[in-house]
């Protein structure tokens, strides 16, 4: 069995949208500081973590994009949710800047050699991240989702969806449509994913990223985690 790490680093000021909150990470206390106890000295170092629930490598809850009475908040889903089967499409194929359509997703499909099944987490790989990482066009620049392509997913009957962007959808409706495809039909997406070369080709494996239980989360950052085989 080998785990391969799919999530962001969480460091200081790291990028983010600006309409969600600055992340933070910085020393509390260091070791420089020495403690008495009894007459034992020793030292402690601790870290100050400030940031929104959907910073760095992250899921969305249902109540995110569903204001509907029932939508689950973070803390209420089941924790099935978040480890599941997974299968990789290779999109790097698709331009920035451009709709991911049904049909990139098709092609993808039948070149992997494997099937979307129910209850699979979907992993989409853009090579996104590793080309605008840093840059200004890291927030606006990647290939999205349509309401089209979301909806031939949700068809698939996934579990969740996963990309390296910081948003499934182009910015603008169409990732506002892509959002209510998931509330609609029952599914969610991880935002910020990475490391996907070192799972795509790798037919079926597990998905496993679990989030903090807070209470009344909108989402919340996971440790995502690819699980192959042999």
């Amino acid at each position: 069995m080998k785990l391969i790490d799919l999530s962001r680093t969480i460091t200081h000021k790291m990028q983010r949208l600006v309409n969600h909150p600055t992340i933070e990470v910085y020393p509390f206390s260091t070791h420089d500081e020495k403690r008495v106890v009894d007459g034992y000295e020793f030292s402690s170092a601790t870290m100050v973590l400030h940031m929104g629930d959907h910073g760095g490598t992250h899921v969305d809850a249902p109540v995110h994009f569903d204001a509907r009475p029932g939508a689950k908040t973070i803390d209420e889903m089941p924790l099935e949710t978040f480890f599941t089967e997974a299968v990789c499409l290779d999109l790097t194929h698709v331009p920035d800047q451009t709709d991911i359509t049904i049909a990139h997703l098709e092609a993808a499909e039948k070149a992997a050699g494997v099937e979307i099944r129910k209850g699979d987490t979907v992993l989409l790989y853009t090579g996104f991240y590793a080309r605008a990482a840093g840059t200004e066009g890291y927030i606006t620049d990647f290939p999205g989702l349509t309401k089209e392509s979301a909806t031939w997913l949700g068809a698939k009957g996934i579990t969740a969806f996963t990309v390296e962007s910081v948003s499934p959808g182009r910015p603008g409706r169409n990732n506002f449509e892509v959002h209510h495809v998931c509330r609609d039909m029952g599914f969610t997406h991880y935002e910020g994913v990475v490391n996907l070369d070192k799972v795509v080709g790798k037919g079926r494996f597990r998905f496993i990223a679990l989030p903090l239980k807070i209470a009344g989360g909108t989402g919340s950052p996971v440790r995502a985690c690819a699980i192959l085989e042999g």
